[in-house]
């Protein structure tokens, strides 16, 4: 009995595989902390106790401070529950967070001033 092979791409090479999650790890905390200094900020401007925010917005203390300090990302559901308890935009949550899209495959987030475009 013969076994039939199968012809498939080539995967990417596991080093290189995990190099780039790796750089999607370092990348993804970077959003992390951002959006922790925002969520702080806003906080602190509605003159809100951690315990507070989390009472309006259905979390518990904890996990604000956990998403303070950029040990969490908030799910898009978390960042609109956080926005509204606060009275404030979604967007001011974001505030200073960008996505470059990248010409071929992958992009990159950003941080500060959002990176001009040709339209620009």
């Amino acid at each position: 009995m013969q076994l039939k092979t199968r012809q498939t791409k080539p995967l990417l090479t596991l080093s290189s595989r995990v190099a780039r999650e790796d750089d999607r790890k370092v990348v993804s905390e970077g959003v992390a902390l951002r959006f922790g200094q925002n969520l702080r900020r806003c906080r602190q401007l509605a003159g809100l106790s951690q315990e507070e925010l989390g009472e309006r917005a259905s979390l518990h203390r904890t996990e604000i401070g956990k998403l303070e300090k950029g040990e969490r990302l908030a799910r898009i559901d978390t960042l609109v529950r956080l926005a509204g308890a606060m009275s404030i935009r979604p967007e001011e949550l974001i505030e200073g967070i960008h996505w470059t899209p990248a010409q071929a495959k992958y992009g990159t987030f950003t941080f500060g001033t959002p990176p001009r475009t040709a339209d620009d």
